[in-house]
This record gives structure tokens, C-alpha cells and sequence, in this order.
């Protein structure tokens, strides 16, 4: 934790905030949200190492709130499995020491993911389709979770497609997620990036992480989720632009 000035670790703990309550109102957005400010502090790497705690602690909870853990891991495991194996050989390029391309590729990811999220219209996918279709969904969302941090890219529009009950639906991203997180972890660690001096602070973020998720739920009584929802995803747009094109105006 050294290596964290006052100004720095106080710029994390809000971050971490700010993601907890986008969670709490929206049932998600923790590490894409905390990714994204983070990567305008410091190196992506750095960021994702930071993530891992409060996002496995987060994802974790919401994982095994649900009644339903069995049925969708049998369901989804073929698509944990393309996670876990894209993870690991995505991850080759977040440890790497092009902070341009992955600082760029993490604002891309973020684009794609809110522009989809915002603009397109749900598909539904077919059950004859998802066996072979979870892998493939699995290993892409790999390969962007391990060059960019962001877990959500394949993964949330698909999961979404499956026509999932609401509380499965929540529970099945909590799988995803938490794959995400621990695979992520495997892939920077077998890379020689996962440095262990920044688990303290990590661990420092579940705290913020956490109120800030209670904040949110009080929120959501008050406001309305949809349309903060709309504002959050128009914002991720404006801050991953300026994740993408930060490298080529330096």
C-alpha cells in the first residue's frame, strides 16, 4: 500500500463508492464502472488488480442469493469454462506493458458494452443454439475480461437473451462475474501481473464497495432505476471515448 499517496487511495475509495451505488440501484455495473475511472488514474493492470476483492466479494453475495445456483451452473458452465480459458490467454496482453492499447482497449470495451446496451434491441437466443453458442460467448468475453478488465462484453447481452426468470437472471450474472473475477486473478498471476503489495488495498475497497451498494438500494426507493440506468450507460459511452482516444492524443 506504500506505493498509494493519500490523494491516490482517497480517488480509489470514492471510485469504489461511486461503483457501489451504481450496483446497488442498477444490480450491476461494480467492476465495469470502478474499471473505467480507475484506468484514469492508473495503468489498466493496476486497476484489474484492485477489482479483484470487492468485485469477488460483491459478486459472490449476489451469486448466492438466489435459489436457483445448481440449475443455472449446469446450464452455464460450458460458457464458465470459454471464460475461465479465454481469461487466462486475454490476460497475456492486460500484463503486458502497452498501457496505450490496453487503455484503449478498455475504453473500447466500455463504448461497445453501453452503445449495445443503450441502443439495441434484446435478441432472444434459441435452446438448440446455447450449447454450442456458451462457449463461444464464454471464451470471447475471456479474452476482453483478460485484455481489458471489463467482464461484461459478450457476457450480459447473452445472458440477458436466455429469457432468464428476473431472480435467475441476477444470479446467473453473479456466476458470470465471479468466474470472471476469479479467472481474471489465474490470468494476471500466471503472468507474473498480479502483485500481491495490492491486495491490501484491494481488500480496502470492499468496504466503500459495500456502503456504497447499501446507498444504492436507498436510492433505488427514490429514483427511478430505468432512467438512471440511461444516464449511467451515456456516461460509460462518454468516459470509455475518452479511455479510447487518451493514447493517441498524448
Amino acid at each position: 500500500m506504500s506505493d498509494f499517496s493519500l490523494l491516490l487511495t482517497s480517488t480509489i475509495v470514492v471510485i469504489f463508492l461511486l461503483a457501489g451505488i451504481v450496483k446497488g440501484v442498477t444490480g450491476m455495473g461494480l467492476p465495469t464502472l470502478a474499471m473505467g475511472l480507475l484506468g484514469t488514474v492508473m495503468p489498466p493492470v493496476t486497476a484489474a488488480s484492485l477489482l479483484i476483492v470487492p468485485s469477488f466479494v460483491t459478486n459472490v453475495w449476489q451469486l448466492f442469493a438466489g435459489p436457483s445456483f445448481a440449475s443455472i451452473l449446469r446450464r452455464l458452465w460450458l460458457m464458465m469454462a470459454g471464460i475461465v480459458i479465454g481469461t487466462v490467454a486475454g490476460s497475456r496482453l492486460l500484463a503486458s506493458d502497452n498501457v496505450k492499447w490496453t487503455t484503449a482497449g478498455l475504453g473500447a470495451a466500455l463504448v461497445l458494452y453501453a452503445a449495445y446496451t443503450l441502443l439495441a434491441r434484446q435478441p432472444s437466443v434459441p435452446s438448440m443454439a446455447e450449447r454450442w453458442s456458451s462457449p463461444v460467448i464464454g471464451f470471447l468475453t475471456g479474452l476482453v475480461t483478460g485484455g481489458t478488465g471489463v467482464f461484461v462484453v459478450p457476457a450480459v447481452p447473452y445472458i440477458q437473451a436466455l429469457e432468464l426468470s428476473r431472480d435467475d437472471l441476477i444470479q446467473a450474472l453473479g456466476l458470470s462475474f465471479t468466474v470472471s473475477t476469479i479467472a481474471l486473478a489465474l490470468g494476471l498471476a500466471s503472468h507474473g501481473a498480479f502483485e500481491v503489495r495490492h491486495l491490501a488495498m484491494s481488500s480496502l475497497a470492499v468496504l466503500p464497495a459495500l456502503l456504497g451498494m447499501w446507498l444504492g438500494q436507498v436510492l433505488r426507493q427514490r429514483i427511478s432505476p430505468a432512467a438512471f440506468r440511461r444516464w449511467f450507460l451515456i456516461f460509460l459511452i462518454l468516459l470509455g471515448f475518452e479511455l479510447l482516444v487518451r493514447p493517441f492524443l498524448a
